[in-house]
């Protein structure tokens, strides 16, 4: 049996309030329905964050439901659990509807998590959909069992994969997915971070499945056992700048009839990039133009006044932000001065603050800004 494994669409997702939502329709209804076709799985697993938040725009809805609606019409199973971002009340609408069309989607756990059962030409292969969860929803879902207070994440999952593997015949293949972090996981900043100790899942928890499908972390890992697999696919495209290394995709996972696993990751390549540029001023401004969306690392000694603006009219009309990594605020010969002589105005002392930055004199028009700036304030404490 051959699947895509991918994870983490984070539909809806903005960067610096530029909304991702145009770049995801272009990755997931284009290139990765495309592979769909030329790779012809038998199955899709998403290991859970379809959305970026609990709420999802109407915008990210209706392109999940157009994707969902183009992989059911291709009659190829799909299999998906809920994300910490995802809300699982709201995802979890309409499941046992849509299980008659084969998407299979598991957003809270129960007390008899049955597996999700697929066949190939070797014979049967189970999927144990194991969503986020807390240890809170443990306690609660199993309330005969007499849980210590300090059940921590990992003893949670452990005992609910034990349950789900109980489910599972001796000797059959199997697959588990989930949405975890699973210990020694390379992480990325646009990931939330778990609250309450949500960390660290051993993933020894997994070894009786010959191949686990996570989600959670963003980077393509596989978590380097070699008895069992668990990987991580990553998400599909660059969601933080310090993503911009990674090598964004899916796995395409292949298990033979003796339950021996093979994979590969496979890139997908979106209309735009997320890049980080580093130079001078003078020099980011003879970049040759792209739409790539832009973080720049200005390596001046001197501040350069509404330079995004300037660097978005030169060379990158989609810049998300600029940072000064090399500024020199405030030289030895600044320092020195009298910064509150006697007799100098705010407005004086602006001025020199102004010059020592941005390396000029304030202007007529920006003194003036500041003169009725400062009235204004004047005013207001007096009142």
């Amino acid at each position: 049996m051959r699947f895509i494994h991918t994870a983490d669409w984070h539909i809806g997702k903005s960067l610096k309030g530029v909304s991702f939502l145009d770049e995801q329709n272009f990755l997931l209804c284009g290139e990765f329905l495309k592979l769909a076709d030329d790779w012809k799985p038998d199955a899709i697993i998403i290991a859970g964050d379809i959305y970026d938040r609990g709420v999802p725009p109407i915008d990210a809805v209706d392109l999940f439901d157009e994707i969902i609606f183009k992989l059911t019409e291709k009659k190829i199973p799909l299999l998906c659990i809920s994300g910490n971002h995802d809300n699982s009340s709201r995802l979890n609408f309409a499941s046992r509807l849509l299980s008659q069309a084969k998407f299979f989607i598991t957003t809270k756990i129960s007390e008899n998590p049955e597996p999700i059962v697929l066949e190939d030409k070797f014979g049967e292969i189970y999927f144990s959909l194991i969503p986020f969860f807390m240890p809170v929803d443990l306690r609660e879902t199993f309330s005969a069992e007499n849980f210590d207070d300090k059940l921590d994440a990992n003893e949670a999952n452990k005992f609910y994969i034990a349950k789900a593997r109980k489910k599972i015949p001796v000797g059959k293949r199997s697959v588990a997915v989930a949405h975890l972090f699973a210990a020694g996981g390379i992480t990325s900043e646009s990931e939330r971070k778990f609250v309450g100790g949500e960390e660290n899942i051993a993933t020894e928890n997994f070894s009786a499945y010959n191949y686990t499908a996570l989600g959670h972390l963003h980077k393509p890992q596989n978590m380097k056992k070699t008895n069992f697999i668990v990987r991580y696919s990553g998400s599909p495209m660059k969601y933080s700048f310090d993503e911009v290394k990674h090598d964004k995709g899916v796995s395409l996972v292949e298990i033979d009839g003796e339950g021996k696993v093979s994979y590969e990751h496979q890139r997908l390549t979106p209309k735009k990039d997320l890049k980080v540029v580093e130079g001078t001023f003078e020099e980011l401004q003879n970049f040759s133009r792209t739409e790539d969306y832009i973080l720049a690392n200005l390596t001046d000694k001197n501040y350069i006044l509404n330079a995004i603006d300037k660097l978005r009219a030169a060379a990158f009309p989609n810049i998300l932000g600029i940072n000064f990594t090399n500024l020199e605020r405030g030289d030895e010969n600044f320092s020195r001065t009298e910064k509150f002589r006697e007799g100098a105005s705010v407005l004086d002392h602006f001025e020199e603050f102004y010059k020592e930055i941005v390396g000029e004199d304030l202007s007529d028009r920006y003194k003036d800004a500041m003169k009725n700036f400062l009235s204004d304030l004047e005013s207001k404490f007096n009142d």
